[in-house]
């Protein structure tokens, strides 16, 4: 903080010069406009530096920032003035601001694509959370529930949802400021900011549909424009920009550094960012607790933890805290279900696929089959709800090119269900569902798979695509389709069998749902394999009843696909007990 005597140095030097905040040129400050203007944004405040009298009084301002907040100064004329008044604890933020002319703009032609959802304003305290789920999912600051709902008829901040009609879950979110609202501006301007789309989302065209009806909501009010500040590296939000006709302008933003924006200002944080969502959700947490952070191979998601005398290498979730032994026990997943059942939990029936007398057996016995790799991760190999012994043995021969050993396993109907165990307890539960998509009655199904895999590989840093594979047409052809149909408009269409969030499925948080007897099993589950981080998979006709089977453990589990959880939060409590105290 600065000490009170060289703020008033600062100040005082300051007014003797030219201020360091944007006001257009030849334009006087309007009689009885405010000043040292702060928006309450529930991510943190932005501070229009337009309207404040110094540059020390905006640095002063910036360095009150609230911990586990992200303030923002936006439109300051001469930064590095104000960041000099603070330089180890402010720095100017590498963005870039675009304006949208709205006296120019025009909407879409047409409306196509945009049927499967709905766009609207905030309504209930439900729509507040599925802001943070967004948020959180997007590694965005979730913003202040209870002052977003306070401020849910504001005039000045307004929150535009994007609803899927089907589910009426909420897939994306955009604030906008009026600024006439909120400071009187005397351009008649408004911006635009906090955009995200749930990485999942199945429809095309949801961030461009938030952008247009705000920048619609604000050209009815009579603003002149609407700007946006995004990182200069976003690619894809700058695209979706220009396509729009935004055009860039000369505005920067001041920021103080915290633990949210280091990757900003610290050097070398490209090692970090090339890390895979997986391995970048536990080093950010880490990192917020003040734990040093050193990775090792990004490539891999390898990366060593350091606290005091205490270092820990992980890849992702697998830390050197999971011995050789339970690693061992879960990769296979025959030695897995054999310990499990001896220890009274509900498995599948499994057979050698390399014994056709065995296999053929259990498919005359339960008339549908699972087809998958001894070991083998990500959903690759698996084969489902196999019916003949032609199937199976394509099915084998496919597994075999993951691994040379194949199990044939007991079809099991239910929901996926995926159970998070750390350190012997529950954290999160979800219901993964397979990929689908929506048809526009123009696209093929191929076209449709192909944009999907798109979208969800930007939103999880190449990490999930649909396979356009034999199992895809497979699944295709058991319901009448094939990849080059051309689905209906509105007609949802699933295009996997298996759940896999690396083959495109989706993931549905029911950790509040799950019934006792499911997160008993899977307590068990992991103190009989001895693995201090699992995932486990169950198939369960409801997460809120008792019946269940588990199908496989996993090792090393995805913990970014269980948002708003506290995965990370557990999984650094874990590895460092005393940095709990850090994060109060």
């Amino acid at each position: 903080m600065i000490r009170k005597h060289i703020a008033r140095a600062l100040r005082a030097e300051q007014r003797s010069a030219q201020l360091a905040v944007h006001r257009p040129a030849g334009q006087p400050e309007p009689a009885g406009a405010p000043t040292d203007v702060v928006i309450e944004c529930g991510w943190g405040r932005l501070l229009p530096a337009q309207t404040w009298r110094d540059a020390a009084s905006l640095a002063e301002a910036l360095l009150a920032e609230r911990p586990g907040q992200r303030d923002i100064a936006f439109y300051v004329e001469k930064p590095h003035v104000v960041v000099a008044l603070a330089p180890q604890q402010l720095f100017l933020d590498p963005s870039e601001a675009f304006r949208l002319k709205l006296a120019t703009y025009r909407g879409a032609p047409q409306r196509t694509g945009r049927s499967g959802f709905t766009l609207r304003r905030l309504r209930t305290r439900a729509d507040v959370a599925a802001i943070n789920v967004l948020y959180r999912a997007r590694r965005m600051v979730p913003v202040d529930a209870q002052a977003v709902w306070k401020a849910r008829a504001s005039r000045a901040i307004s929150y535009a949802l994007a609803e899927d009609r089907a589910s009426g879950e909420v897939i994306g979110v955009a604030m906008g400021l009026d600024h006439v609202e909120a400071f009187a501006d005397p351009q008649h301007g408004a911006s635009l900011w906090a955009l995200a789309v749930a990485p999942q989302a199945a429809h095309p065209g949801v961030g461009e549909a938030l952008v247009r009806y705000l920048a619609e909501h604000y050209q009815a009010r009579g603003r002149e424009w609407m700007d946006v500040s995004v990182l200069h590296d976003n690619e894809q939000a700058i695209a979706l920009y220009d396509k729009l006709g935004f055009q860039r302008i000369p505005a920067f933003a001041v920021k103080r550094r915290n633990a949210i924006n280091e990757p900003l200002f610290i050097g070398g944080g490209e090692a970090l960012q090339d890390l895979n969502p997986y391995a970048r959700l536990l080093v950010d947490e880490a990192i917020r607790r003040g734990i040093h952070a050193e990775v090792i191979d990004a490539d891999n998601g390898y990366f060593r933890l350091t606290l005091g005398g205490r270092s820990i290498v992980c890849r992702e979730s697998l830390s050197e805290l999971t011995s050789a032994v339970a690693m061992s026990r879960c990769q296979d997943k025959r030695v897995t279900l054999k310990l499990l059942a001896g220890e009274g939990l509900a498995v599948p029936r499994q057979a050698d696929g390399d014994h056709e007398a065995g296999w053929q057996v259990l498919l005359a016995e339960l008339g549908a089959v699972v087809v998958k790799p001894v070991e083998g991760e990500q959903g690759k190999g698996i084969s489902v709800d196999l019916r003949s012994a032609e199937e199976v043995r394509a099915a084998i021969e496919r597994a075999r090119q993951f691994c040379d050993r194949v199990i044939v396993e007991q079809f099991c109907k239910g929901e996926d269900l995926r159970i998070v165990v750390i350190d012997h307890q529950v954290v999160a539960a979800a219901v993964r569902r397979p990929p689908e998509v929506v048809g526009d009655g123009r696209s093929t199904v191929r076209a449709l798979i192909e944009r999907q895999s798109r979208r969800r590989a930007a939103a999880t840093g190449g990490e999930s695509r649909i396979p356009l594979d034999a199992e895809t047409a497979r699944c295709l052809a058991a319901q009448g389709f094939t990849l080059d149909a051309v689905l209906p408009p509105e007609q949802r269409l699933q295009v996997r069998n298996t759940a896999n969030l690396h083959t495109g499925g989706t993931i549905h948080d029911v950790t509040a749902a799950l019934h006792p007897a499911l997160r008993e099993a899977a307590e068990k589950a992991a103190r009989t394999l001895d693995i201090p981080v699992t995932g486990l998979d169950f198939l369960v006709p409801a997460v809120d009843g008792p019946e269940y089977v588990i199908i496989e453990a996993n090792e090393r589990p995805g913990l970014a696909n269980h948002e708003p959880q506290p995965t990370a939060e557990r999984f650094i409590d874990l590895l460092f007990p005393r940095s709990r105290a850090a994060t109060a």
